[in-house]
Parts: C-alpha cells; sequence; structure tokens
C-alpha cells in the first residue's frame, strides 16, 4: 500500500524532480518505509513514490519500478492478489523477475498488453505506467474503487496523485473551490466521482483506465461493468449450490488477503460481514486473529448507546472464535479530530462515521500493519434497511405516505436518528418518489431542503438541484433490471465508492495501515450480482444467501441482531457535551460557510435541534465540516500541506 504521485507536460517544458518530492512528500502517511522519485531523460514526465512493505519487504521491491531496459515505469499504490499466477504465466513466457513484488507483474504485463493489463488484474489498485517509448502516461483504478486516483489538467500538463493534497503541492495546480459541487456534498455528503470540492479536479473513474498522450489528448475507457440481470430473464438457481458456491467464494477472497509479509488482523463489529470474514480468518490462519473494534462511552442515555454502541456484540463475536481482541470507547471530544479528518479527507467529507473509522485505525496499527474489513456485503447482498423499504415503498398506493406523513406529525420527536419513529418520517416522506431517487432522498444529508439552506449565488452555480445528477446517464440501462437490483446498481455506482471506500481508504492510510475488504473479490460480485432477488431479501431478512452459507459460523445473537451500521450518536453529542462547540463554529457572526449558506436557516437548525424539536445532528456535522474546511483552506495555500 503506497501513495503515489507524478506529471506529464505537454508543451516541453521540463518536469523538475523538486516538484514530484513535494508532492510525493504530502503522502508520507500512506507510505512512511521507502520513496522513491524518477524523472525521465527528456524530463517530459515524473513520478514519486511513498512505500508501505507489505509483501516482498526488500529494497529491490521499491518503487518507481522498470523494466530491463528502462522503458516502462511504473507506481502502483494496492495489492494484486492474482500476482502468483500471473507471475508464473509471465516467466512461462519468458519474463524475467528480479523480486516477488506483486509490482513487478505489472511491469511485464504492460509490455505484452498495454493499457488493456488492467483487464488481467484482480485486487485494489491505482497505477501510473510511464511508456517511455511512446511518451505515454497511462491511468488506472480497480473495479470497485477502493484505492483513489485524482488529477488535475490544463493545456500544459496532467498531473496526478493518490490524494488532492499531493496536487496542491505542485505551483502550478490552483487551490479553487467549485461553487457547483457544493449542493452535491449536501446532498450525499460528498462530491460524486469523477468531480471533486475543486475547480479543475477530477477522479479516475473506477474500473476504468486513461490514457494521457504526448500532445495532450486523453482518453478514458471503462474495463468493467458489473452485470446484473434483466428482470424474468433469471434461470433457476439450486439453492443448495449457491450456498456452497457463495461460502467457496468468501473463503477463497479472504485466504487470498492473508498474503502479507507483516502482521495483520481484522475490524470487528457486531455486524454478519465482519463476523463472518473474522470467522472464516480463524479457520484458516494458524494463531488466533487480532480483532479491533470500537463503541461509546457516553451516547446520552441508553437507548442511544443501544442503537450505537457495538462493542458488545464484537465482544460476543471475538469470544466465539477466540480472537486477541481490543476495544476502544469514543467519547464526545472525539470530535476534535475534524481538523485531521478533513486534512486526510481533502476537504469537507460529511459521513461522520470517519470518527469511529479513524480512531479504530489509530488503534489498530500499533499491532497490525495489515486490517480485513467486512466492507462490500451490505452493497453485494441487499444488506441496508432502505432497500427494503424501497421495495415496501413499491407495493403501497402512493397516497399512504400523505397519510402516514400526517399521523406521524402529531408524534413527539424520536430521541435519535435510529429510532424507529425517525425511520417512519423519513419513510412517509419520500415513499411517492420512483424508486431509485427515493432511496436516494432516503440517504442525503438534505433530502428536500436544499434551497432554504444555500445562499442563491450557489444555487444559481448549480443549476437544477437533482439527487441523480450523477446517476442519470446510466437510469435508463438500469429500468430493465428487478427493483432490487436497480438499487443495488445505483449504490455500486456512487455510495460505495465516493463514500464508503473513500472513508475506509482515507482513516486507514491515514494510519498507514492497509485495509483489504475480501467481499468486494472481483469474482464474488460478478457472482452475487447474478443471484436471484430472493437469495439477498427473502422477506424481513437481508443478506440471506450468505446468512445461510455461514450459518454454522454467525452465532444466533449476532444473526438475529437489528443492524445499527458504524454510525455515531451526534444527536446527543450535540445536545450535550458539545452543545457549545456546534453554536460557536457555525454561529459567528465570522463564519465562513456565510457566503454558502443561508445563516438564518443554519441558526434554526441548531437552535431546533438543541431544543428537541428535531434531530439534526448529521446536518450540523456536514455543515461544521464544511465550515471548518473553509477555515483551513487558507493555510492550505499558504503553507506545507504536511503536519497535519
Amino acid at each position: 500500500m503506497c501513495g503515489i504521485c507524478g506529471e506529464i507536460t505537454f508543451d516541453g517544458a521540463p518536469v523538475r524532480a523538486e516538484t514530484i518530492v513535494a508532492m510525493r512528500d504530502q503522502l508520507v502517511h500512506r507510505g512512511p518505509d521507502d520513496l522513491g522519485v524518477y524523472v525521465s531523460a527528456a524530463a517530459r514526465a515524473g513520478l514519486g513514490f511513498r512505500r508501505l512493505r507489505i509483501i516482498d519487504l526488500s529494497p529491490a521491491a521499491n518503487q518507481p519500478m522498470t523494466n530491463e531496459d528502462g522503458t516502462v515505469r511504473v507506481v502502483f499504490n494496492g495489492e494484486i492478489y492474482n500476482f502468483r499466477e500471473l507471475r508464473t504465466a509471465l516467466k512461462a513466457r519468458g519474463h524475467g523477475f528480479r523480486t516477488n513484488a506483486d509490482t513487478e507483474v505489472i511491469v511485464h504485463l504492460y509490455e505484452e498488453r498495454g493499457a488493456a493489463l488492467v483487464e488481467d488484474l484482480d485486487g485494489m489498485f491505482a497505477i501510473a505506467v510511464w511508456d517511455e517509448r511512446a511518451g505515454r502516461l497511462v491511468l488506472a483504478r480497480d473495479r470497485a474503487g477502493k484505492k483513489p486516483l485524482f488529477y488535475y489538467r490544463d493545456a500544459r500538463r496532467l498531473v496526478f496523485g493518490s490524494e488532492i493534497k499531493a496536487l496542491f503541492a505542485h505551483p502550478a495546480v490552483p487551490i479553487e473551490i467549485d461553487r457547483a459541487a457544493v449542493p452535491a456534498y449536501f446532498q450525499h455528503g460528498y462530491v460524486p466521482h469523477p468531480s471533486t470540492l475543486y475547480r479543475g479536479v477530477a477522479q479516475v473513474n473506477p474500473a476504468s483506465v486513461m490514457t494521457v498522450e504526448p500532445d495532450g489528448r486523453v482518453a478514458e475507457r471503462r474495463y468493467w461493468q458489473l452485470e446484473y440481470p434483466d428482470a424474468g430473464s433469471q434461470e433457476r438457481v439450486d439453492p443448495a449450490a449457491a450456498r456452497a458456491r457463495v461460502r467457496e467464494l468468501v473463503t477463497a477472497a479472504v485466504k487470498r488477503r492473508l498474503v502479507s509479509d507483516v502482521p495483520l488482523g481484522a475490524f470487528l463489529s457486531a455486524g454478519i460481514d465482519s463476523t463472518i470474514v473474522v470467522g472464516v480468518m480463524s479457520r484458516l490462519m494458524n494463531e488466533p486473529v487480532k480483532t479491533f473494534t470500537i463503541g461509546f462511552e457516553h451516547a446520552g442515555g441508553p437507548g442511544n448507546i443501544a442503537a450505537y454502541d457495538e462493542t458488545a456484540g464484537a465482544r460476543q463475536v471475538a469470544e466465539r472464535f477466540k480472537t486477541d481482541h481490543t476495544e476502544f470507547r469514543v467519547k464526545p471530544a472525539a470530535v476534535q479530530l475534524i481538523d485531521r479528518l478533513i486534512w486526510h479527507h481533502d476537504g469537507a467529507f460529511g459521513d461522520s462515521s470517519a470518527i469511529p473509522t479513524y480512531l479504530v485505525s489509530e488503534l489498530t496499527r500499533p499491532h497490525v500493519t495489515v486490517a480485513l474489513t467486512g466492507d462490500g456485503g451490505d452493497e453485494l447482498f441487499a444488506g441496508y434497511l432502505r432497500f427494503r423499504a424501497a421495495l415496501d415503498a413499491e407495493r403501497l398506493p402512493r397516497r399512504t405516505g400523505e397519510v402516514l406523513e400526517a399521523a406521524l406529525r402529531l408524534l413527539p420527536a424520536a430521541p435519535h436518528e435510529r429510532h424507529l419513529l425517525a425511520r417512519a418520517r423519513r419513510f412517509a416522506r419520500f415513499m411517492h418518489l420512483p424508486l431509485v431517487e427515493r432511496a436516494a432522498r432516503w440517504n442525503s444529508i438534505f433530502p428536500d431542503d436544499l434551497p432554504m439552506l444555500l445562499h442563491p449565488d450557489v444555487l444559481r452555480s448549480a443549476g437544477p438541484l437533482d439527487p441523480l445528477t450523477h446517476l442519470r446517464p446510466g437510469l435508463e440501462a438500469l429500468r430493465t433490471l428487478s427493483p432490487l437490483s436497480q438499487l443495488l446498481a445505483a449504490n455500486f455506482a456512487s455510495y460505495l465508492p465516493d463514500d464508503l471506500l473513500v472513508k475506509t481508504d482515507r482513516c486507514t492510510m491515514a494510519k498507514s495501515l492497509e485495509a483489504r475488504a475480501p467481499l468486494l473479490d472481483t469474482a464474488l460480485m460478478e457472482y452475487a450480482a447474478s443471484l436471484p432477488d430472493a437469495f439477498k431479501l427473502r422477506g424481513r431478512r437481508t443478506k440471506a444467501i450468505l446468512r445461510d452459507a455461514f450459518a454454522d459460523l454467525v452465532p444466533p445473537q449476532i444473526d438475529q441482531r437489528p443492524k445499527t451500521g458504524f454510525g455515531v450518536p451526534l444527536d446527543a453529542w450535540f445536545r450535550g457535551e458539545l452543545r457549545e462547540f456546534v453554536r460557536d463554529m457555525l454561529l459567528g457572526s465570522s463564519a465562513a460557510s456565510r457566503p454558502y449558506v443561508r445563516h438564518d436557516r443554519v441558526h434554526q437548525l441548531v437552535d431546533d435541534h438543541q431544543a428537541g424539536r428535531g434531530n439534526y445532528g448529521h446536518q450540523l456535522w456536514a455543515l461544521v465540516c464544511f465550515e471548518r474546511w473553509l477555515q483551513l483552506l487558507p493555510s492550505w495555500t499558504s503553507a506545507p500541506l504536511a503536519g497535519h
């Protein structure tokens, strides 16, 4: 696992080694163990690299890595899980290897296949290849989008990096807020790819390969797509055979992710996904699995603690598999991490579960260098409650929502956002909308009140407010799928790569920890997508086939436990210990966010939340992150970024 960066120029201006070094050293947290830099003979291109040693710890495995004659140079962030099979095949075809690193497989595959090499790779990766003969730069990302890759392009150059902060260390890359992206942030808590919060900075799309020619021409091609069967076209699948196949694929995926020359462990919650991953690990390893979990020391009362804390359940799983277990409890003061979280996310990030993710990474890193996670299980096997709710709404008359919403107005505010009453209100409010938009609204931070929140200038910059703008080009193709497959496909296209995987990557790499997600294995993703809906969502039972496949591993109390997720009790915190913090941050007369949001609306949200008239913890968190980002941004332009 590493940090990569580089530059290619189109106008003959030389790439400067000191610029590549400055960019590279903004990524030291991604790779504290070694470093490298390369500038091509004609200074047309440069590559920078920071290394976290995982496989082949020798200096020979350092990057940029070259082929025998120096015409191909590679920097690479991630892991290639099928590198041994590829290495054997390449050696049989006459290629020589000097290391046992997976990076060298990329070098020789490029010699054979050029940019099409990504089609042979199974893993998580962001790759940059400099082809000296062709004067061409190739950039690529893995299928799910686990590893990030950003770039800035103008008429003179293209600059790229694992994180945006590396780009901003280049003197020719401006730091300018893209006002048109601000509404997307407040809708989703992130800006959907390929856009970012910064003008001129974009992402290489997941499952895509980009070629940059010497004259500046850029072409991007999608090399993989997760395919769901058309509704009604599916052949009958034998349930017993499907259970066996899911178990086989999950076990193989976990086994591939145990290849490491450094210690490894696992994040453990009280959920099905991490329980299965740890259970499989315990059967494959010859020593106790090191497991790590996090909870909340105080959440404003027993009801809130039960809604958010998973430590007791995780402890049961740890006892079941006799793991070497460590747990940590978060206090409200953990919100003081906000500056570090904003810096590592290169801007505002509205998912508050970044707090426990960062802290569990900090807890884990002194013990292991690699941690397996349960990421992807909800995305593949329909684990989110909003999927079930969206399908329930399909079966109800549209006027039901109006009647239910009117009745719920007579009841007091729910104690927290995970309470059944809060969920019922969200359900009623948007159940009249089309299927995919309905699910998007339920998952939005500001689902339908952005015009009241945003400054008129921002609204004019953004144009029509549409929560599905980033999905519109592919929505028509989804209409042939079943309702559940439509929801899964839409979620896989945005929430997974833009929120869940971003959070995991930035928070783990902030502590120089590699996270691996066996449930996002390519073969498993493709097989899960092919399965009938009833194998995923059976009545009220989510992730049915996954639960059935590992019924002997999952303790009954975990199988029957309601889904909670990795949330934070913001509602209680912002009414209690952090009451004055949120008021000071958002309501001051010099608030940096005033040109972007209406101060009167922000004041109303704070007052209503703290008076108990509503639960706006997540909205306030998004506003706090946005405000603090705007406060920090000037220092990013006037001083070195490193050291946060």
